[in-house]
C-alpha cells in the first residue's frame, strides 16, 4: 500500500503568543516542521513542540525563515549569501541541540514564507540555502515543492527530496502557488480539500486555478497550522488519503 506522510508547520509562536493548537494537531501528523527561532519560535516554544512530537512519535525538522517575527517571515529581507548561509546553520543548530536534549534528532528541513518563495525562483539563493543544510547534515531530507529551484538544487546536491502537496492552496503551475487574494488561492472547505487530496493521489494530476491540468508528485501533504479550521483540514486530509487507498505513515529514513 502506498504510504503518504502528513506534515505541518508547528511551533510558530513565541513567548506567550500561541499561533495554533499544536497539541491537538500533533497526533494528526507524521512529520513536524518546527519554527527554529527566525520567523517564530524561541527555546521554550521549540522545546514544548519537540516534546509534543516525541510523545506522538512524529518526525521533526527545522522550518527555517527570515528573522522577522513582526512580519511572520513573509517579508523579503536583503541579505548577503554569507548571511543567508549562517542564518540557516544557526537555526538548524538551535533546533538540533534542543532536539538532542529531548533524545530526538532532526530528519528534515524546509523553508518558510518569503524565504521559501525566494528559494523557489532564485537559483543562487537556492544553492546557498540547500548548501547550508547539506553542510550541517547531509542526511537531512528536504521537504519541498516540485519544479522549484530549491528542490532541483537539493537533488543536485544529493539530498533526498520529499515532495509536498499543499492541499488547501491553489496552484498556477507545478511548484507555483497562486498569490493570496487570487480567487481559488486558499481553499477553506474541508470537504473540497478531502476530494482534492483523493483525486491528486489517485490520478497524479492537479487542476490549476485557471483550469489547466498538471502532473504533480506527492510524498507528503501539508497542514497549515495557522489556517482557520486547521484541525478540520487535518482530518479532511487524512480522510482523503484513505479515500485514495493510501496509508498514512511518516516518510522513510
Amino acid at each position: 500500500m502506498r504510504e503518504i506522510d502528513v506534515n505541518s508547520d508547528l511551533g510558530e509562536g513565541f513567548g506567550p503568543y500561541v499561533i495554533a493548537d499544536d497539541a491537538a494537531l500533533m497526533p494528526l501528523v507524521t512529520s513536524a516542521n518546527i519554527a527554529s527561532g527566525g520567523h517564530a519560535g524561541d527555546p521554550q516554544t521549540m522545546d514544548k513542540t519537540l516534546a509534543l512530537a516525541g510523545a506522538s512519535g512524529v518526525k521533526v525538522g527545522a522550518h527555517i525563515g527570515y528573522s522577522d517575527r513582526e512580519g511572520f517571515g513573509r517579508r523579503k529581507l536583503q541579505m548577503s549569501a554569507k548571511e543567508l548561509e549562517l542564518m540557516v546553520i544557526a537555526q538548524l543548530g538551535a533546533l538540533a541541540a534542543l532536539a538532542a536534549h529531548r533524545g530526538l534528532r532532526l530528519t528534515h528541513a524546509n523553508f518558510h514564507g518569503a524565504l521559501g518563495n525566494l528559494s523557489f525562483a532564485d537559483t543562487d539563493v537556492a544553492k546557498v540555502l540547500i548548501g547550508a543544510i547539506k553542510a550541517f547534515d547531509a542526511n537531512l531530507k528536504f521537504i519541498g515543492l516540485p519544479d522549484t529551484e530549491a528542490s532541483r538544487e537539493a537533488e543536485r546536491q544529493g539530498l533526498t527530496v520529499i515532495w509536498s502537496f499543499l492541499a488547501d492552496r491553489g496552484y498556477t503551475a507545478p511548484g507555483r502557488l497562486a498569490p493570496r487574494g487570487v480567487e481559488g488561492a486558499v481553499i477553506h472547505d474541508p470537504e473540497a480539500v478531502r476530494r482534492r487530496v483523493a483525486e491528486v493521489l489517485s490520478s497524479g494530476r492537479l487542476a490549476s486555478v485557471t483550469g489547466e491540468e498538471m502532473t504533480i508528485p506527492v510524498d507528503s501533504i501539508l497542514v497549515h497550522s495557522d489556517t482557520a479550521g486547521a484541525l478540520d483540514l487535518a482530518h479532511a486530509i487524512r480522510a482523503g488519503i484513505s479515500d485514495a487507498g493510501c496509508q498514512i505513515a511518516p516518510y522513510a529514513d
